[in-house]
């Protein structure tokens, strides 16, 4: 079971873990050892809360694909196991920043010392530029 939070748990069996070569430098044992794991995870088919599903569907996430599939790849590590633990550690992070509802932004007000200062800077131009003008002896 993978615990996203107190309430919400993920069984092993959701979760599809494949071994598979890594990219990249790393010589003999890139080459030969299946050490990066590739994870697939089905958001639609998945026993998540539809609070989830709906937050995880709406994300604009490169790791999902459109039909709902969150793919990670992890190569970081060196053996398989740090690799398949950085994979899963990384989908309960993404699960958990869809499910954080941030406040609505209520935009600020200015002050009315700063309207005194924006009226008075443009009386002050305003005076400048009539001061330009023809002079009539």
């Amino acid at each position: 079971m993978l615990e996203i939070s107190n309430a919400v748990q993920l069984p092993d069996s959701e979760i599809e873990l494949n071994a598979i070569r890594a990219q990249g430098a790393g010589g003999q044992n890139v080459n030969k050892v299946s050490s990066a794991v590739h994870l697939r995870f089905d958001i639609k088919a998945s026993s998540l809360p539809a609070f989830y599903k709906e937050r995880l569907l709406a994300l604009r996430d490169s790791r999902i694909t459109g039909d709902g599939v969150i793919i990670l790849k992890a190569q970081q590590y060196r053996t398989q196991e740090q690799n398949r633990a950085d994979a899963l550690e990384r989908l309960v992070e993404l699960i958990r920043s869809a499910a954080t509802v941030e406040k609505t932004r209520r935009p600020t007000r200015p002050t009315l010392a700063s309207k005194k200062r924006r009226l008075e800077g443009k009386s002050k131009r305003g005076a400048i530029k009539a001061g330009r003008g023809r002079v009539d002896f």
